[in-house]
C-alpha cells in the first residue's frame, strides 16, 4: 500500500506526463508571495486558499467591499433622502467587521 506522499508523486508525475501541468495558468511563472498568504494565520491558511483558487472570498473581505460600496454612495450624495440610512448601515457593517477581525486576531478563528 502506498503512502499519501507516494500517491501525491504519482498523481503529479502522471499529470506532468499528460501536460495538465503545463496547461495551468501559473505555469513557469513566479509565485505570489504579496497576497496576504505569510500574514494569514497558519491554521486558515489552506482554507483562505482553496477559497481564492474557487473564486470566493472571505465573508470579511465581501464586507470590505460592501463598506467601501456604501462608503461610495454615500460620498456621492451625501444630502440623498436615503443617505442616512446608507449611513446607518455602514456603520452596522464597520462595526461587524471590527468584531469579526478583532475574534480572529484575538482567537485565531470565526
Amino acid at each position: 500500500m502506498a503512502t499519501i506522499d507516494e500517491q501525491i508523486a504519482q498523481s503529479l508525475r502522471e499529470s506532468q506526463r499528460s501536460g495538465e501541468l503545463q496547461s495551468a495558468a501559473s505555469w513557469g511563472k513566479p509565485l505570489d508571495l504579496a497576497d496576504g498568504y505569510a500574514q494569514t494565520p497558519e491554521e486558515l491558511r489552506m482554507a483562505f486558499k482553496a477559497l481564492k483558487d474557487a473564486g470566493i472570498v472571505p465573508p470579511e473581505v465581501d464586507t470590505m467591499r460592501q463598506i467601501a460600496a456604501l462608503r461610495a454612495l454615500v460620498e456621492a450624495d451625501p444630502s440623498a433622502p436615503e443617505a442616512d440610512a446608507l449611513r446607518r448601515r455602514l456603520s452596522e457593517l464597520q462595526q461587524h467587521l471590527a468584531l469579526r477581525l478583532e475574534k480572529l486576531r484575538t482567537s485565531g478563528s470565526l
